[in-house]
């Protein structure tokens, strides 16, 4: 009977949590709107693996034009972590849920986020695009972005592909060579 007395706290959370939580994944934390950088810097205090991908956007005032780094997917950072340790984002005051369904958070493809972090760490010129389920399937063969699938546009004498995240219902948009496209069948 002492043996029930005796099981240390990390095998008695392993016995009564499903293996799944136990796992660090990617989600996608949903914020405030206008909040996403003030959410990573808590998120970074708080110890937790995050990826908030921005752009840069020239906003033109009267007097003068500025440069502002904007996030890619308004309304969302990245978090890569185990589900038992999801209350160390969501008591962050302007983090609303976690993207899911049915109440449980829903983890995102890790290929698809190593892919995305590592062609926006290029400094390849990106940017947010409205969200697309019609048009072109295609896969990006080469280049940062290779692996990653989206919708083939064109724009003036270049190819654009807007790759979109599903889960979360937003899109970006990324030049391509002609050469760096296959269509998916």
């Amino acid at each position: 009977m002492s043996s029930l007395y005796t099981v240390e706290p990390n095998h008695f959370d392993a016995l009564m949590l499903p293996a799944s939580w136990l796992e660090q994944r990617w989600y996608a934390a949903y914020t405030c709107a206008n909040h996403e950088k003030r959410v990573a810097s808590e998120i970074q205090a708080r110890d937790v693996e995050l990826f908030l991908p921005v752009y840069s956007s020239v906003r033109r005032w009267k007097d003068r034009r500025v440069t502002l780094e904007l996030p890619l997917f308004p309304g969302y950072v990245f978090v890569r972590l185990a589900l038992r340790d999801r209350l160390r984002v969501l008591q962050i005051p302007s983090v609303v849920r976690l993207v899911g369904f049915n109440g449980q958070p829903a983890a995102l493809p890790d290929e698809e986020m190593e892919i995305l972090r590592f062609g926006l760490s290029q400094q390849l010129r990106v940017g947010p695009h409205p969200f697309l389920t019609v048009g072109r399937q295609v896969r990006i063969t080469g280049g940062p972005f290779a692996g990653l699938e989206g919708v083939l546009k064109r724009k003036k004498n270049s190819l654009r592909v807007v790759v979109s995240l599903s889960l979360i219902q937003r899109a970006i948009a990324l030049d391509v060579e002609v050469a760096d496209v296959a269509p998916t069948f």
